[in-house]
């Protein structure tokens, strides 16, 4: 199949900053528009709009002004609505309701022709609703562009069950011609990006409700180590409140309650106040004028570097090649501590593997009697138990090790206060700024990555999207650092199993069963990708 032709009219229903945007962007890709919308002035105003942004552009020399008038003069008003009766393809980008998108399209489809591709920018509306009571459904295809729509460069276009395949084949090459990054999905709820981000918002409900860290610390913990742009509550500070919990109960009522979407009571209690984040002026920050500096997150004091760093290994391995689950990350530990003028020895006789006697055979670093791993979803407290080890400290996941500039560490109840320490120490050597949090099980960033591979690999077992088409999702349009099944292919898909199970086992819920396809990576020893 081929992008639809520049010959071809583009219709945008909606002037709202979606249409408008929509219009922008095929208007740039040389497509002639006629923008519609109830309220003629509303489009006057978006095609005002439109023309000061390229003018913006020319001055920054990012656009040519030859370019900016042909844009501008391929940017036309519908005064009704037949007037977009040529259409090659009709984006509406109208109210997100059901009735009022039907009805649209079925006043679109008695006058537009019989080729004409209508597409929807609905983020959360079955697809294959919207085209059930049309003549001809299988031309109706949702085509989702994430705001604001010129910048983000994801378009999720969505099957409904009646979409040709052809239709929506077609939309895929037009946006790619229009410079997005399209993937394919089904129609299921929450397409790709709004499924697979749940978790990002929900495992920092939990840490916050459990008391892990107050959200200064857990979004800078999720910015500084886990390499995301924002933390989860400064997110949703951005989102709005209301949209996020809205957005949260459409997916878990349409999941019919699954527990891995249950949203938070703290979120309802942040929108029953008002508290709706930037758009009121207050959420988990306050805003506007006179509003007072972000708080800053929890941060350990300066401690001394500990007189004694070793790194246990398997016996016969050699240190960079990943042996078990968890290595890998020790091992980049181990190269920072090193670059730091850290003195770390390698122990790989029996006896040196004191610490990880027991259940716990992964590799740790043992610093002035404690005993340091990364976490694998139980709780410090378990893990010294299991290990008979009470001086147990973990660390939490970071996206890189050599560049992070945070990490977060937590420690068992058992574990005495010089051991800790010494831990945080070796950690401040290293250039990090430590935070502590409180021993909840999987940490931060270890159990929100784990969560959202464990909903990413459910989408594509389920056969919503292909792994590819998940990382690119997320990436492009959540800006996520790391696509989450890639993440989970370098995280080594037997730790994030681990983790869950842990999880799982620590909570006694289903909201942490592992995705079959985590499952049967796990067993094959096949990644998600090659």
């Amino acid at each position: 199949m081929a992008a639809l032709s520049k010959d071809r009219l583009v219709a945008v229903i909606g002037s709202g900053a979606m249409g408008a945007g929509i219009a922008q962007v095929a208007a740039v890709a040389g497509y002639t528009v006629k923008l519609y919308d109830t309220r003629p002035e509303a489009v006057a105003k978006a095609i005002s709009d439109i023309a000061l942004v390229f003018n913006k552009l020319v001055a920054k020399e990012r656009m040519s002004a030859v370019d900016a008038a042909a844009a501008i003069a391929r940017l036309r008003a519908a005064v009704t609505l037949d007037d977009v009766a040529g259409a090659g393809l009709v984006v509406e980008a109208i109210v997100e309701n059901l009735d009022a998108k039907r009805g649209l399209f079925a006043e679109l489809e008695a006058f537009v022709a019989d080729d004409c591709i209508l597409a929807t920018n609905t983020s959360s509306i079955s697809v294959t609703a919207i085209a059930a009571k049309l003549r001809r459904p299988e031309r109706l295809v949702g085509m989702h562009f994430f705001n604001p729509v010129p910048l983000m460069a994801l378009v999720e276009v969505i099957s409904g069950l009646a979409t040709d395949a052809a239709v929506a084949q077609t939309v895929c090459d037009t946006a790619a011609a229009w410079g997005k990054n399209p993937v394919h999905a089904k129609s299921t709820p929450g397409f790709i990006v709004n499924r697979v981000a749940r978790p990002f918002y929900a495992e920092g409900w939990r840490l916050l409700n459990e008391q892990a860290a107050d959200a200064a610390t857990i979004d800078a913990v999720m910015r500084e180590a886990g390499g995301f742009r924002m933390g989860p509550f400064e997110l949703m500070d951005l989102i709005g409140h209301d949209v996020n919990f809205s957005v949260t109960q459409s997916v878990f009522n349409a999941y019919f309650n699954d527990p891995r979407f249950t949203p938070s009571v703290l979120q309802q209690e942040m929108v029953n106040a008002g508290y709706l984040g930037r758009k009121s002026g207050r959420g988990f920050y306050l805003y506007g004028d006179g509003a007072s500096a972000l708080p800053q997150p929890q941060t350990e004091a300066a401690q001394p570097v500990p007189e004694f760093v070793s790194y246990t290994v398997e016996q016969g391995a050699k240190a960079g090649a990943p042996r078990v689950a968890g290595s890998a990350a020790a091992d980049a530990l181990a190269e920072r501590l090193r670059a730091a003028g850290i003195n770390v020895t390698h122990r790989q006789s029996p006896e040196a593997r004191g610490h990880a006697a027991g259940a716990d055979g992964a590799p740790a670093f043992h610093c002035n009697g404690a005993a340091v791993y990364l976490t694998d979803g139980r709780s410090a407290t378990d893990r010294a138990r299991d290990n008979q080890h009470p001086d147990t400290v973990l660390f939490d996941l970071a996206l890189d090790y050599a560049t992070a500039t945070r990490i977060a560490v937590t420690c068992a109840d058992q574990c005495s206060r010089a051991a800790y320490q010494s831990v945080v120490g070796l950690f401040q050597a290293a250039g990090f700024a430590v935070t502590r949090l409180e021993d909840v099980p999987g940490m931060a960033v270890m159990r929100t990555v784990a969560m959202l591979a464990n909903e990413a690999a459910d989408a594509v077992n389920q056969g919503v999207c292909s792994a590819e088409a998940a990382d690119i999702a997320m990436q492009k349009g959540v800006n996520y650092p790391r696509g989450p099944l890639a993440w989970a292919d370098s995280v080594g898909i037997g730790q994030i199993v681990t983790v869950l199970t842990n999880l799982a086992a620590s909570y006694g819920e289903d909201r942490y069963r592992v995705s079959p396809l985590l499952r049967r990576k796990h067993a094959s020893g096949a990644g998600f990708h090659a």
